[in-house]
């Protein structure tokens, strides 16, 4: 077998007509396991991923990942010439993934019902901030959106801050995982249960609320709002985040009974071990400002060095906390090629996260970085559908392909 055809979803055809953050993201994924991933951007604009980062030698270093493994094509949908293209892609397509607001799809006459007239197993993830139906429905909907609304901001930041939302993409990366698992089980049934292509409805919202946890259970049944508490957890203690001797950040996790019965053992207070509300998470997590003040103050005590080497001698659960560099030099990343160096045309060699998990069977890969503007268009319309070079000519000048 060929690399190509060792991949676990070598043979599907995508269609990605999403931007910013969640559709390109479950795309990505999707490439990375094997997809044919034909990528859609307005042919003036661009996708709006394009300007999003930071950008070396003006290329945009963000785009390069999320964009990987993709064919782009620059196709302008709300035109009607434009929708008429899409048309055909989807003839061999298996799944199109998009994230229009609900209704412009209907409003451009290439909504799911005429889709799959033309492609009945087509699979057609439809991603907004609130789903297709109810009263949010038709509003802008971003990741930062969900955040806040989800009940993950009430419950980050300090007891007497501010809700605090994430510097990055926490929702929509979250989102891109469920719509990844969820296009699978989609083609799944298509496959295995000779079932038709189906419409799947997956709003930011949903997994954020998720992972957010039971919340919402704890108030319908006690009455209770959760509240923030920094980096505490109201689960089990000691949880939180010290400072060592030479300035450095850990994190240290008592999750497991035996992980917290060593850890106060290490800084030498066993005692507290044999106490009654010991023996539960919630227990200890009420005894908060007593564990943390013994942990706090043997951290503080010692470079952070010492202070990791003690922790895994012991078998307790430590990490630091690490900015981009440290997480670039960090010799568990470097040796399981978490981090991968990719050869680009634009800059020569890019650095990227690598595949997200490790198949023994059909391996990912990242067969070539994002590209540019519109690559793939004549390969692809011409050379695979067989439209005509003097038509496609003719919608380049018309602005409808670039």
């Amino acid at each position: 077998m060929t690399q190509e055809q060792k991949q676990a979803l070598a043979g599907v055809r995508v269609i990605d007509a999403s931007s910013i953050i969640a559709g390109p993201i479950v795309c990505q994924i999707l490439g990375d396991y094997g997809a044919d991933v034909i990528k859609l951007e307005h042919p003036t604009r661009g996708d709006g991923l394009r300007g999003h980062g930071r950008s070396h030698d003006g290329v945009p270093l963000w785009w390069k990942e999320v964009a990987r493994n993709k064919r782009t094509i620059g196709l302008d949908l709300g035109k009607p010439a434009g929708a008429e293209v899409l048309l055909r892609l989807i003839e061999d397509a298996d799944v199109l993934v998009e994230n229009f607001r609900p209704g412009t799809l209907e409003r451009w006459g290439i909504g799911p019902e005429r889709l799959h007239e033309v492609n009945p197993g087509l699979v057609v993830l439809r991603l907004t901030g609130f789903g297709q139906t109810g009263p949010y429905a038709s509003r802008a909907g971003f990741g930062t959106l969900a955040e806040a609304m989800s009940g993950f901001a009430n419950l980050t930041g300090e007891a007497d801050g501010p809700p605090t939302l994430p510097s990055f993409g926490l929702a929509d990366s979250i989102c891109a995982l469920a719509g990844a698992s969820a296009v699978l089980m989609a083609l799944r049934h298509r496959e295995v249960g000779g079932g038709p292509g189906q419409v799947i409805d997956l709003s930011i919202l949903e997994p954020m609320m998720m992972a957010v946890g039971p919340s919402p259970a704890a108030y319908y049944h006690a009455g209770v709002i959760e509240t923030r508490h920094g980096n505490r957890s109201t689960n089990n203690a000691p949880r939180n985040t010290y400072r060592t001797k030479d300035g450095s950040w850990v994190a240290v996790s008592t999750s497991a009974q035996r992980i917290a019965e060593r850890v106060l053992r290490m800084v030498g207070h066993p005692e507290v071990i044999d106490e009654p509300w010991f023996a539960s998470g919630r227990g200890r997590a009420e005894h908060v400002d007593l564990l943390d003040g013994y942990v706090g103050d043997w951290i503080a005590a010692r470079d952070r060095d010492e202070v990791m080497n003690a922790f895994v001698a012991a078998e307790a659960a430590i990490a630091p906390v690490y900015d981009a560099r440290d997480l670039i030099e960090d010799e568990h990343v470097r040796a399981t090629g978490m981090l991968v160096e990719v050869p680009d045309d634009d800059l020569g060699r890019v650095l990227m996260h690598n595949v997200l998990w490790r198949m023994s069977e059909t391996p990912g890969r990242i067969r070539f970085t994002g590209r540019r503007l519109g690559e793939f268009t004549d390969e692809v319309l011409i050379g695979e559908l067989g439209l005509d070079p003097s038509h496609i000519a003719a919608l380049r000048a018309e602005g409808v392909v670039a």
